[in-house]
C-alpha cells in the first residue's frame, strides 16, 4: 500500500551535547505523522535524537486502518522507542491523541524519562462507541474524526471516514492503557485543550485521578482544538516541551 504524499514518517539522529537524549513521538487515530511534524522539526533542530513512525493502518487507506489491531500501533511504538533506546542515556515519550495513549502504555512498561502528551485519549464522548463490537458487523465507517483545528486554513491530513473496526480496538486500548496507568511513574506533563471537539475532559480526568506518578503537571491550551499541534498554542507546546526535557536531563549528559 502506497504512503500518503506528507504521512511519512520521519527521523533524526541528534547531535552536540543533545544527542544523547531521545524523544519517540507518535501521531494519533486516523491521522499521521504530518499532525507532528513541527514539533518532530523544532526537537531536531535543538539536537535531539528523534522518531516519529508511521503506524500501521495509517497514511494509506482507511480500508488498511480497519483490517489493523491496536497491538500493531503499540508494536511499531514501541519498536521505536527500544531502537532510540539503545543510542540515547535519556528516552522520553510524546504523542497526540491517540499518541498520547500509546505514549502512556510506553511509560506504564518501560523507564521512560518522562511523558508529554497532548490531548491524550482515554474515553469517547459517543455512548455508542461502547458498542463497537456489535456496530462493526453491522456498518463499516462513521464520519472522519479529523480536523479539529481553530487555525484557518490548515489540515491534518486525517482519512475522510472513520472504519468501525478501528475503533473498536481503539475501545480495547482504552481500556487496556486504564488498567495500567498506576504503573506510569516517569514525569508526566500533558497539554489540554479547553476546546476539544473530539476528546472529553474525561480522558484528563482518568489521568489525574488514576496515573502512578508522583509529578504530574496538566497545561491548559486557549487558542487551540484539539489537533494542537498545528494550531495557535503549537509554538508554545515546542517551547515548554523543551523545558520539560532539558529540567528532566540536566546533569547526566555525556
Amino acid at each position: 500500500m502506497t504512503v500518503l504524499a506528507g504521512a511519512e514518517a520521519f527521523s533524526s539522529e541528534g547531535r552536540g551535547e543533545n544527542a544523547r537524549i531521545g524523544i519517540a513521538l507518535s501521531h494519533g487515530f486516523t491521522g499521521s505523522p504530518a499532525s507532528m511534524l513541527d514539533w518532530a522539526r523544532s526537537l531536531a533542530a535543538a539536537g535531539y535524537a528523534v522518531t516519529l513512525p508511521l503506524l500501521p493502518g495509517h497514511g494509506t487507506s482507511w480500508e488498511e486502518l480497519a483490517a489493523s489491531r491496536w497491538q500493531d500501533w503499540y508494536g511499531t511504538f514501541e519498536a521505536e522507542y527500544l531502537r532510540l533506546g539503545t543510542r540515547t542515556d535519556h528516552t522520553f515519550v510524546a504523542g497526540l491523541s491517540m499518541g498520547g495513549t500509546l505514549a502512556l502504555r510506553i511509560a506504564a512498561h518501560h523507564p521512560v524519562t518522562g511523558v508529554v502528551v497532548v490531548n491524550p485519549g482515554l474515553t469517547f464522548s459517543d455512548p455508542l462507541a461502547r458498542f463497537t463490537g456489535i456496530l462493526r458487523y453491522i456498518r463499516q465507517t462513521v464520519p472522519a474524526i479529523g480536523d479539529d483545528i481553530k487555525k484557518p486554513g490548515v489540515t491534518e491530513g486525517a482519512y475522510p471516514m472513520t472504519p468501525v473496526a478501528a475503533v473498536h480496538q481503539l475501545r480495547l486500548l482504552f481500556r487496556d492503557t486504564l488498567n495500567c496507568l498506576d504503573k506510569v511513574q516517569a514525569p508526566t506533563l500533558v497539554f489540554q485543550s479547553t476546546v476539544d471537539r473530539i476528546v472529553p475532559p474525561s480522558s484528563v480526568a482518568k489521568i489525574q485521578n488514576r496515573i502512578g506518578s508522583g509529578e504530574l503537571e496538566i497545561v491548559p491550551l486557549h487558542n487551540s482544538y484539539h489537533v494542537a499541534t498545528m494550531d495557535n498554542d503549537a509554538g508554545f507546546i515546542f517551547d515548554r516541551t523543551g523545558d520539560f526535557i532539558q529540567q528532566h536531563s540536566a546533569g547526566t549528559r555525556r
